[in-house]
């Protein structure tokens, strides 16, 4: 079955590639017309119209305006934080993940090391090495994309844009000044920013949104979280392996509501293993700032009997929320849901013409990965390309140790679909490589249709189940079935000799287990 789907694939492929280079004939002729009137359209306006404005230059908006200059465009972007990269690269993904690796490099000395025969006589933690060191990933990385701003004639505008007309975005500067930003096509990508929790007010020392944990100025002897996400379970880990003790505090009944129940249950053991307590369905009713930490007032989610928690610094994670507060929306006419995102259709175009949005502002997943692709499709539909997302196959992975990543659908939803199914699993147990380094905690689980084998969903719990899952991202959106991957040669020794495994226990038997 998968090698005949390999040769049936293998000749669309080629029959394909005739017809699109006949396409391609008939589009470059069509678009070599289409480009010489729109630029004497451009010509005919003033010199200070561009072609795309973005208002926003976090990772879908600054890919937005590359993409966009790349397509001959002239394009200029807007933002406010006076660094590109938006909260991601700035207090978010990036220095998350500067910090998410010291500090596993230091769990490591202490509590790995001797077993590999490496021994210290003395460990010890420098808070302010560890931070510059993240500061300086960060400023590398922001000037780098001003580098390739300049590389692809970027018009970079530093300040916050509001619109005045759906043509013309005025801008306040850092230095005080205001100037205005035409452009024919302006898209909006700005983000997202801390959803806040009513009672309970962020001041970034004692109770500090992502921002202020990435920037604590000494290790807390007791951190409390609340919000047991992605964002709330790697900034624990990180100053759990540093020494604070950790407690989580979650209203749902579970920890990471989006991920497959099984491999749920299996991280959340993993986490209490490494010393993180968790609090589900509990809720917090009150918070007292005025001595010297912060204490807690909780009870359960339904209701009853109140308890305190105290702790030195306490965490908000409870998720974002899409940002759009002064930008001049509501003047022109752009629609907004009830929970405050963007309206567009399919190309991304809000409801005022010649206006569109991207990321964190429109439905779909909060992840900078889908804003970059938000951004790239949203400008070739722009420049009269087709563009496409689909944001059943984005992939989303929690960045602890070991890392969980997943793609498509989980096990509850294939069963509410009715759907009939396989299931293949393969543990890091068994795993060469893993067993090798020492470090097999984790598994694969392949979900498949049954009677086609095609793969509906993949899982995977592992140290590097971020960089694994790309395999299963790329089956997906060909369609391949289990088969396929299990007939595939993987390399040995490797991690990803677990992903053949489970694909081969997914449609037949696995052979290391």
């Amino acid at each position: 079955m998968a090698m005949a789907s390999f040769g049936q694939r293998k000749s669309l492929l080629l029959l394909s590639r005739n017809l699109c280079r006949s396409d391609l004939l008939r589009y470059s002729l069509s678009l070599s017309s289409s480009s010489r009137t729109f630029s004497s359209s451009a010509s005919a306006s003033s010199e200070q119209d561009n072609d795309v404005v973005v208002i926003g230059g976090g990772p879908g908006g600054y890919v937005a305006a590359i993409k966009a200059a790349q397509l001959g465009l002239k394009t200029t972007c807007i933002e406010k934080r006076g660094a590109l990269g938006g909260t991601c690269l700035n207090v978010g993904c990036i220095p998350s993940k500067a910090l998410l690796h010291s500090s596993h490099m230091y769990h490591e000395a202490v509590h790995a090391f001797p077993s590999h025969g490496v021994k210290f006589s003395q460990v010890e933690v420098d808070l302010p090495a560890m931070m510059a060191q993240k500061d300086k990933a960060v400023s590398n990385l922001t000037r780098g994309i001003e580098g390739l701003f300049k590389k692809n004639k970027v018009n970079y505008v530093k300040g916050f844009g509001k619109f005045v007309s759906p043509t013309e975005v005025a801008v306040d500067t850092p230095e005080g000044g205001n100037t205005v930003v035409k452009g024919k096509n302006i898209i909006i990508a700005t983000g997202s920013d801390v959803k806040s929790l009513h009672g309970i007010t962020i001041d970034e020392k004692k109770i500090v949104s992502s921002t202020g944990a990435l920037a604590l100025s000494e290790i807390p002897k007791k951190l409390v979280v609340i919000g047991a996400g992605y964002i709330g379970l790697e900034m624990g880990s990180v100053w759990g392996r540093l020494g604070s003790e950790v407690t989580v505090v979650e209203f749902a009944p579970d920890i990471v509501p989006s991920m497959d129940s099984e491999v749920r249950k299996l991280f959340q053991r993993t986490l209490e293993k490494q010393k993180m307590k968790f609090m589900l369905k509990t809720k917090v009713v009150g918070v007292d700032t005025s001595g010297g930490g912060v204490k807690l007032t909780l009870e359960p989610a339904a209701g009853g009997e109140q308890s305190i928690l105290e702790a030195d610094v306490v965490l908000v994670s409870a998720g974002r929320i899409p940002f759009t507060a002064g930008l001049g929306l509501d003047a022109i006419g752009v629609q907004i849901d009830k929970a405050g995102r963007i309206t567009v259709n399919e190309r991304f175009a809000t409801s005022v013409p010649g206006v569109f949005a991207i990321g964190d502002v429109i439905p779909g997943p909060m992840l900078a990965h889908k804003a970059e692709e938000d951004g790239v499709a949203c400008v070739e539909f722009i420049a009269g390309k087709e563009g496409h997302v689909d944001y059943d196959l984005v992939p989303g992975v929690v960045y602890t140790h070991p890392e969980v990543a997943s793609v498509g659908r989980t096990e509850d939803q294939v069963k509410a679909a009715g759907v009939d199914y396989c299931v293949g699993k393969f543990p890091f147990m068994a795993n060469s490589r893993a067993k090798a380094i020492d470090d097999a905690e984790g598994v694969v689980k392949i979900l498949a249709e049954k009677e086609t084998d095609k793969i509906l969903g993949v899982h995977i719990m592992a140290p590097n189940a971020g960089e694994l899952i790309h395999e299963a991202v790329l089956a997906l959106h060909y369609g391949a079935s289990s088969e396929d991957i299990a007939r595939t040669c993987h390399a040995h020794p490797t991690m990803s000799e677990a992903v053949k495994e489970a694909a081969m226990a997914t449609y037949d038997k696995p052979i290391h287990i």
